[in-house]
């Protein structure tokens, strides 16, 4: 599985960077003007890859068409999403390219900083970052504007857009109401009743809300690349809606745990079998999930290509394309349980619906997990699933209707076992697939998360 974000051998220096490449984008962004480069970026196709797949040119162009003289750029490199482990791998393997991409990104929008906001957690990758943002810009290829590394919390709301701005400056991790492209870092205007920022020398006016570019790590590492080769050569690769590469990762019940670069349009069980070396011999695939974020794909989905339009057409989604897989020993019962823990737990509590929700949803599941559930506790989890989004200001509620629902609707024979007092598929070693780390075949799940607690801190 040939690509070009992961390299075959890691780049760890400039030098190692500039030979096969490095450099080329960022001068000829340089040379092509904002207008042009948008262009380029936009005709190649490129979707965000932390799991929306929202068109970066177009989000590029809406950052720009926002009034305001002070403009950022933020890389959100919090990879928190179970099952997922792609930008830690980029950041190991070449964290040059991601410097390189965020300063085109940066001189495109006209951005007088630009932040990466990594966890404070991942320190080989920060580690690996800090030393290519010296280099870069010693050599002259880290742009024009300041980068600054932000480290972070835990927390899998600091790789929400609006509450990574909120760390940033400094405040708890609570995402706000609006998108960072109408109310940026620093921004003087009022929010809705939030506090504004102190002003700015240079600001025009005393109200003016900073539009904020926030791109995943690994969209940013595409950028250099698609400048220096062009649009066509990335739309040589993948499908016509989803072009170029996706960096894949599959852990769970499968022989060899792992992370690759592949084409997109590849079928998710093509996949499975290529990176995680297939399901464990001697069993068969029950269920995938793209982490936390979506609807489950069933056996016979498999086939799917891993694209934003074929995953939605399967009633799923792409996401971040980080996937648990369950055999056939698994309770998903159990899985419903440990995801709805993970969820109510992580979220922030500002929206009652939601904290209050995934709280009584983890409650009723905990029980018919124990086998001391009944068929009412399966109408109040649906009841709920009904409300638990509204009023959200982030998308966690909608991973929790979303997970739950569909592991409900997919799998009802195994509530009703439950429900009439016996579990035939009980396993003590399921965990939430937190990834710690991940090399040579072997996963590392983060065993703090079940002891973590509402509140945020642990038991």
């Amino acid at each position: 599985m040939a690509g070009f974000l992961l390299a075959p051998e890691p780049i760890t220096s400039v030098d190692a960077w500039k030979a096969i490449g490095g450099g080329q984008g960022l001068e000829l962004a340089r040379e092509l003007g904002r207008d042009r480069v948008i262009a380029e970026v936009t005709a190649s196709g490129l979707r965000g890859r932390g799991g929306a797949g929202f068109p970066t040119g177009r989000k590029w162009s809406g950052v720009l068409a926002q009034p305001g003289s002070h403009r950022y750029l933020v890389c959100n490199a919090a990879e928190g999403e179970p099952a997922t482990f792609k930008d830690r791998a980029l950041m190991r393997n070449n964290p040059y390219q991601l410097v390189e991409g965020i300063a085109i990104a940066a001189l495109t929008i006209g951005a007088r900083r630009a932040y990466i906001g990594i966890k404070a957690s991942f320190e080989w990758e920060r580690q690996a970052v800090e030393a290519a943002v010296a280099e870069m810009t010693d050599a002259g290829l880290a742009g024009d504007v300041p980068i600054v590394i932000v480290p972070g919390p835990e927390e899998y709301l600091f790789g929400e857009e609006k509450a990574m701005l909120e760390v940033i400056e400094g405040r708890p991790t609570m995402p706000r109401f609006l998108p960072p492209f109408i109310h940026g870092l620093f921004a003087t205007a009022p929010q809705l009743g939030w506090e504004p920022s102190p002003g700015e020398p240079g600001h025009l006016e005393l109200d003016e809300s900073n539009p904020t570019l926030v791109n995943n790590c690994e969209t940013l590492s595409n950028v250099p690349h698609i400048l220096a080769r062009g649009p066509d050569w990335f739309r040589s690769m993948g499908t016509t809606q989803s072009p170029g590469t996706i960096v894949a990762t599959v852990v769970g019940d499968v022989a060899r745990p792992g992370y690759a670069e592949v084409e997109m349009g590849t079928p998710l069980a093509q996949v499975i079998d290529e990176v995680g070396g297939g399901v464990r011999p001697g069993h068969t695939i029950k269920a995938a999930l793209s982490g936390v974020a979506n609807a489950v794909l069933t056996a016979g989905k498999l086939g799917t290509p891993l694209t934003y339009e074929d995953m939605a057409a399967a009633g799923s989604g792409l996401g971040a394309a980080g996937y648990a897989i369950y055999d056939e020993t698994a309770c998903m019962v159990a899985v419903a349980r440990l995801f709805s823990r993970f969820l109510y737990v992580e979220s922030c509590g500002q929206c009652p619906a939601c904290k209050l929700g995934s709280e009584e949803i983890t409650a009723r599941l905990e029980a018919i997990d124990d086998c001391r559930g009944d068929d009412g506790d399966v109408e109040v989890i649906g009841a709920r699933l009904r409300e638990v989004t509204d009023g959200n200001r982030c998308y966690l509620p909608v991973e929790e209707q979303l997970v739950v629902s569909s592991i409900l609707t997919s799998f009802p024979e195994e509530f009703a076992d439950h429900v009439e007092g016996e579990c035939p598929r009980h396993r003590a070693d399921l965990i939430v697939p937190k990834i710690v780390d991940l090399a040579d075949g072997k996963v590392i799940y983060d065993e703090r998360q079940p002891h973590k607690q509402p509140d945020w801190t642990y038991r």
